[in-house]
């Protein structure tokens, strides 16, 4: 066999080994389907029911809709002219799509320094952190995916100013976070 043809050989095999995991889960619209495809997370929403408190159909309804399950999501990228790139829109990242600044402050303040965006142990633990400080700044109840999801995205100042109560396609995105919450608590019921 040639050299040129036994390195395209080995890239196609090393290719086809690698990426895979990061794939989410088949079937997005059945908890089952993923917490059984995906054990880790059912261990994951379980830590942060205990520690936070935040129930795991309201976990799994925000990163659905934050990432849809993708642990390296972002951002698209905004372009100048609609052709010439100038970056992403923010530096959301990861399952919880958290911005830099808030991940950062999460760090701090829990102490995990290792946390990484695009591990869902963490991305969990983060959003259980936020949600229980979306109670305690705003009294939001941890239930309560639609007003959690509003907190999440506008941040605890632009909630409590009602910033997204101007923003029709947010409020339209939050009744599906709430709906799809609902589906997955009775989902939930049979296997978790």
């Amino acid at each position: 066999m040639s050299r040129p043809l036994s390195i395209l050989l080995l890239v196609l095999i090393l290719a086809s080994c690698g990426g895979g995991y990061k794939a989410p889960p088949s079937n997005l619209d059945n908890a089952c389907s993923i917490l059984s495809q995906r054990p880790e997370y059912k261990r994951a929403f379980r830590a942060v029911e205990r520690r936070y408190g935040v129930p795991a159909h309201v976990q799994m309804a925000v990163i659905y809709q934050e990432s849809r399950y993708r642990s390296d999501a972002r951002t698209p990228y905004r372009y100048v002219l609609g052709v010439i790139p100038m970056g992403r829109q923010s530096s959301a990242y990861g399952y919880s799509q958290a911005l830099d600044g808030t991940w950062d402050e999460y760090r701090r303040s829990t102490g995990n320094q290792r946390a990484k965006r695009d591990k869902m142990r963490d991305a969990a633990d983060f959003m259980g952190w936020y949600m229980t400080r979306s109670s305690q700044r705003n009294g939001i109840a941890l239930t309560d995916a639609r007003n959690q999801y509003l907190a999440y995205h506008e941040g605890h100042t632009g909630y409590a100013r009602g910033s997204h109560q101007s923003k029709s396609w947010l409020l339209r995105v939050a009744d599906d976070v709430e709906r799809r919450s609902y589906m997955y608590r009775a989902q939930l019921a049979s296997c978790y």
